[in-house]
């Protein structure tokens, strides 16, 4: 058990819950997105729901778990981007969510987690390694044309995701010591 203190006086895990409930609500719009502007790939692009219920579910669980939340943000998106990495292809631009998840390590952790948020970066990074070097082809195949188009619209989403995080957690303290010994 990581924490069971309340996120009503955590405002890193309000923005770690915020952050979970915008990417869970835009991830039924991918699959609309997909079939709008590349026009192929629609049914592929249905399997990113798959992950929809593990970002719903950050919400409930940081209602006791704060810290356990603010781990569980990071690593799903981690383990997401690999699954559509290996779904779309490294051409696709789903790899740039990794950068998003390292965002989130660097920005939802307070100084006496650093072993969390180290743990963590090293995680995502190793994941990215093996994505570009041990996934093998893609599960659907895209013309070249097509990965352009997807390449610009995950470009896109990452680089609209990654600026609502920093806005999000503009402000936020990082230095407030824990109020309890199960807070970290």
């Amino acid at each position: 058990m990581m924490s069971n203190k309340g996120i009503q006086s955590d405002p890193l895990t309000q923005a770690t819950v915020t952050i979970a409930w915008v990417v869970a609500l835009n991830k039924p719009f991918y699959p609309l997105y997909v079939w709008y502007l590349v026009g192929n790939g629609v049914a592929a692009s249905l399997c990113t729901l798959l992950s929809a219920p593990l970002f719903l579910a950050i919400p409930f669980i940081a209602r006791r778990f704060p810290l356990t939340a603010r781990v569980a943000l990071p690593l799903v998106g981690t383990f997401d981007t690999l699954f559509e990495t290996k779904l779309f292809g490294p051409g696709s631009g789903t790899e740039l969510f990794f950068a998003a998840c390292i965002m989130l390590v660097a920005l939802a952790f307070r100084p006496d987690e650093k072993w969390w948020q180290r743990g963590l970066a090293g995680l995502v990074f190793m994941v990215f390694i093996f994505s570009r070097s041990f996934i093998g082809p893609p599960l659907h195949v895209w013309a070249d044309t097509e990965l352009y188009t997807l390449f610009n619209l995950n470009a896109f989403a990452v680089a609209s995701l990654m600026a609502f995080v920093a806005l999000r957690y503009s402000g936020i303290a990082r230095d407030r010591e824990p109020t309890s010994p199960d807070e970290s």
